[in-house]
């Protein structure tokens, strides 16, 4: 007998709205390119990269979405507040994506003397409080979007592997790293049932955050050395880390919350023997 009926798509994002911060280059641009194919309209923040903003910006928009572009600083409260502002176009928000991070590369973690007060500061302000102060700002219109739908908003902060395992560029990343992943637990349990919270933990993810700190030949050597240390023997890119990202921000992660996933073809098992 034939199947009644449409079977529902679990990644469908028709008619949600999407905030994604530090979109303008990287996973953020691609995670915000995804949830435009997907019928998502979307807010592309950036800091520095208006040009590089344009172009995700043109992007989204090939794929029909509705975009907003704005400029601000995650770690500022007024920056957060005028990010929230922008959805107020649409009077709710389902997705948020807090993909903005930065940090100092001090790769000797026993070189306690390579980084400062400072460094440290700047990092958790940008790693830690951004996120939050973001979530503050956006908290109404996630809460909006449930008492609209019944669905929980989904919201998605960018963690890594180095809060984890403790590598990485620095110390100061690691820790930052670190203290996301548990307010990721503690705010997934706090905003529920209203609000999703998830981390992704990415491993090496070819962007240029690695590219603009080597030469090519470099560059082209981490790609080996990756390849040669991960189980599945690949080197992530964007979109490897992009479409886990959308599991967490469909209906397929509905049950899903407080959940840190790493996303790095294996690095963390390493390739010993049985």
């Amino acid at each position: 007998m034939k199947r009644q009926g449409k079977v529902q798509n679990m990644s469908d994002l028709e008619g949600r709205v999407a905030l994604v911060t530090g979109s303008a280059t990287g996973l953020g641009r691609s995670v915000s390119v995804k949830l435009a194919e997907r019928g998502a309209d979307v807010i592309i923040n950036y800091s520095r990269s208006s040009a590089e903003a344009a172009e995700a910006a043109d992007l989204c928009r090939t794929a029909g979405a509705q975009v907003k572009v704005v400029q601000a600083n995650v770690a500022d409260p007024a920056g957060c507040r005028e990010l929230a502002e922008a959805a107020q176009q649409w009077g709710w928000l389902d997705i948020l994506v807090n993909n903005a991070g930065i940090t100092r590369h001090a790769r000797d973690h026993s070189d306690l003397d390579a980084l400062t007060k400072a460094d440290f500061m700047d990092i958790y302000e940008v790693n830690v409080v951004g996120p939050y102060l973001m979530l503050q700002a956006t908290k109404p219109l996630l809460e909006a979007a449930y008492e609209k739908t019944g669905r929980s908003s989904a919201v998605l902060n960018t963690s890594s592997i180095a809060g984890i395992k403790g590598i990485g560029s620095s110390v100061a990343y690691a820790a930052s790293k670190g203290a996301l992943n548990t307010m990721t637990v503690s705010l997934a349990r706090a905003l529920a049932p209203a609000i999703r919270v998830n981390a992704i933990c990415p491993g090496f993810i070819g962007t240029r955050w690695f590219k603009d700190t080597m030469d090519e030949q470099s560059f082209e050597k981490t790609l080996r050395r990756i390849e040669a240390a991960t189980p599945l023997a690949a080197a992530s890119d964007p979109n490897d880390i992009a479409d886990t990202a959308l599991f967490f921000l469909s209906d397929a992660s509905r049950h899903v919350t407080g959940e840190l996933l790493l996303v790095d073809a294996g690095l963390h098992l390493g390739k010993g023997t049985t």
